[in-house]
């Protein structure tokens, strides 16, 4: 049976409809659940303030970067406008500024639904583990079902509007962009203060990590929503656009020789079932008899994987579709589950490595750093191994189905992957709820019972934050070899334009190709860096007027009743500090995009973006890995083990996850972005490189 593409792009707009509703109706039950403490109403009120006042600044900023962009495209993208068409040349422009709008607007439902949903999840706990469980989970999943309708809706939309596939990439480079440049300072700005609080809070005084004391606790949980909330919502979003724009610019291509659209159609049933499916997922997720939340999380992405699976299997026998390459998504579906457990291994408190590295701080915190690095660089084989035989085996299956379709089946590897990116959205919007429920609880004084169960939920969240993190990257692994396969699509038909020779592969032997393929592998350490020292100096300001605040306001350190730390201060510096640095590493790996292009041309860009690739997923893994593994050693030795708190081994552990927090959160996640952002900007500019470059 075959239907029009269009039949499927009306499927995935009465899906994506189906997922706002169902987010309207989670939204208006966790807005039900009881809240009446007055004093947690009143920190839930300076977390959501606070959260709003940075994402207004960041947007604003945003806004003016993407207007200067937008205009960029206008004149040269896809080409030159005294070249081409004016109409073409807008249309691109148009569909980068929708992608950013998307993007924003996604990051912005996810904040205000965990600043609301972090109130009621606190005050659950009273009632025990599972409806305080239940009210983080739900309001996770708000976030899970608006981001992906979204990307579902935005992608159908442009195709139904424009009927071509560079306005998709010009769609997808706008979420990507922005999910750059919104993890990227959503990132410094919750490291910033997280990293000063536990610095002079745990390590200086040894008060509490939510002592309402510390001036930089209200920062530290308004930087769990902008940066893991708002943050990962925009980055998943750019990876799931990503890898349907890649799949249906090699879908479509492919259509054109073979005649129909069977391939593009392909692409958006196999994206309507993985959000159908997450839909289905989310709404059967409960807590088990023993009260496991961990358990809880994964078996809900474990049944949402089964679900797709039948889901697809059903839409290629109705739709005559090709089970190579239905073979080829699941073989994604299931390498990403794979990833998952490989980094829940190396990061959940009941394994070995974060039991060995919580024994590690024992002797101090040289051997908590040397420990966890160890773990985190042995981490990266099972995933990089899983991202490399899923990409082999997908090519491979799809090959004898002619020309063309071994890398189609790469970026469909990378779409069943995403297929349940919304069940792995709910799950890391989840940890940042639960998180912040742990510090409402205690500046609540609900007491320690539902202290404890708060920290049970965050323990959950932590490793299933660590596996989520791994799952993004992984996929953005997927995507980006997809992407390539779309660069090369691009500028084989701009080749043909002009009567120029196209390219099917790169020799690492030209130097040409060498050279970009250096200069690749340099860029997501130069990244990462400059992200990181953002961290860095912001931080020592914000330590500064935590110690000006406990020096110079009588009675704060001494916790004097009716003395209160001036919040606003750390707030107002993690917030300035964040906008100062974002722009400044987002633009060097697009700068640097550029200069490689126009030296080397689309030879050079191969190789650069192949080192990119390859150095980009194993610094991201390394880096989220190890972070994560460092923060749950800390919470391991705080639960009693290892001395427990105030104990050599407990000073160690919060300098380890002091390192850690830039890794897991700033610089290891904010990575795969950046491979995504300068593998579009390639594709994008493949005429200008193939026709304008110095060594052509």
């Amino acid at each position: 049976m075959q239907y029009s593409i269009y039949f499927f792009i009306v499927v995935s707009i009465i899906i994506s409809a189906l997922s706002f509703i169902y987010a309207a109706v989670l939204h208006r039950w966790v807005k039900k659940q009881p809240s009446s403490n007055k004093r947690i109403a009143e920190v839930g009120g300076l977390i959501r303030q606070g959260a709003d006042t940075f994402l207004k600044k960041e947007y604003t900023v945003l806004a003016k970067f993407a207007g200067v962009i937008a205009l960029l495209i206008l004149i040269f993208l896809p080409t030159p406008i005294w070249k081409g068409t004016f109409t073409t040349n807008l249309t691109m422009a148009i569909a980068y500024i929708c992608g950013t709008i998307f993007s924003g607007i996604a990051g912005v439902i996810g904040m205000r639904v965990a600043t609301l949903a972090n109130v009621k999840t606190a005050e659950a706990a009273q009632k025990g583990i599972k409806p305080s469980f239940l009210c983080g989970f739900r309001g996770g999943a708000v976030m899970g079902m608006a981001v992906v309708g979204s990307t579902l809706l935005g992608v159908a939309l442009v195709l139904l509007l424009t009927n071509d596939t560079t306005p998709l990439l010009g769609f997808s480079f706008g979420a990507s962009s922005m999910a750059l440049f919104a993890k990227a300072g959503g990132g410094i700005y919750t490291k910033t203060a997280d990293v000063s609080a536990d610095l002079v809070g745990k390590v200086e005084l040894g008060i509490p990590e939510d002592d309402p004391r510390n001036p930089a606790v209200i920062a530290d949980n308004v930087g769990d929503n902008v940066g893991d909330v708002a943050g990962m919502g925009a980055d998943l979003f750019d990876s799931n656009v990503a890898s349907m724009a890649a799949a249906l610019v090699m879908g479509i291509s492919l259509d054109r020789v073979s005649g129909g659209m069977v391939n593009a159609s392909m692409v958006l049933c196999y994206a309507a079932s993985g959000l159908l499916a997450s839909i289905i997922g989310v709404a059967m997720a409960r807590m088990g008899k023993n009260g496991d939340p961990t358990k809880a999380l994964n078996n809900s992405t474990y049944i949402t994987t089964a679900i797709f699976a039948v889901l697809t299997a059903i839409a290629t026998w109705i739709f005559n579709f090709q089970w190579r390459i239905w073979g080829a998504s699941i073989i994604g579906l299931a390498v990403g589950v794979i990833v998952g457990i490989a980094t829940d291994y190396f990061t959940n408190d009941n394994k070995k490595p974060v039991q060995q590295v919580a024994k590690a701080s024992e002797s101090g915190p040289a051997f908590t750093i040397l420990s966890g690095v160890s773990y985190g660089f042995i981490s990266t084989l099972p995933a990089l191994v899983g991202i490399a035989i899923s990409a082999l085996l997908a090519y491979k299956i799809c090959e004898p189905i002619g020309p063309g379709y071994a890398m189609f089946g790469i970026s469909m590897a990378a779409v069943g992957m995403l297929s349940i990116v919304g069940m792995i959205i709910s799950n890391d919007a989840y940890g940042p709820i639960v998180d912040n429920a742990r510090g409402l609880a205690e500046m609540g004084g609900l007491g320690e019972d539902v202290i404890e169960i708060a920290d049970t939920l965050d323990s959950a969240g932590n490793t299933v934050k660590a596996v989520t993190k791994g799952f993004a990257i992984g996929a953005a692994g997927l995507t980006v070899i997809s992407l390539l396969g779309a660069f090369i699509s691009e500028v084989n038909v701009a080749a043909a334009e002009h009567n120029l020779q196209g390219i099917t592969g790169f020799d690492i032997v030209n130097p040409v190709v060498f050279f970009g393929l250096l200069v690749g592998t340099a860029v997501p350490a130069v990244f990462s860096a400059m992200l990181m020292l953002g961290v860095d100096r912001n931080a020592q300001r914000m330590v500064a007027e935590i110690h000006r605040q406990f020096n110079e306001i009588v009675g704060l350190k001494e916790g004097k009743e009716g003395v209160v730390p001036e919040y606003s201060k750390c707030i107002e510096i993690a917030t300035n500090g964040a906008l100062k640095e974002l722009i400044p590493a987002g633009l060097v790996a697009i700068v640097i995009t550029l200069l490689v292009g126009f030296i080397g041309g689309v030879e050079a860009i191969g190789g650069y973006l192949a080192g990119n690739i390859v150095t980009g997923l194993l610094l991201a893994l390394f880096m989220s890995n190890s972070g994560g593994l460092w923060d749950n050693s800390k919470k391991y030795v705080e639960a009693g083990n290892n001395g427990g708190k105030g104990s050599v081994a407990h000073k160690a552990a919060v300098v380890g996850d002091t390192v850690g927090d830039p890794f897991k959160d700033t610089a290891g996640p904010s990575i795969n972005t950046q491979i995504t952002v300068v593998s579009l900007v390639s594709s994008l500019m493949s005429t200008i490189f193939l026709t304008m470059s110095l060594f052509k």
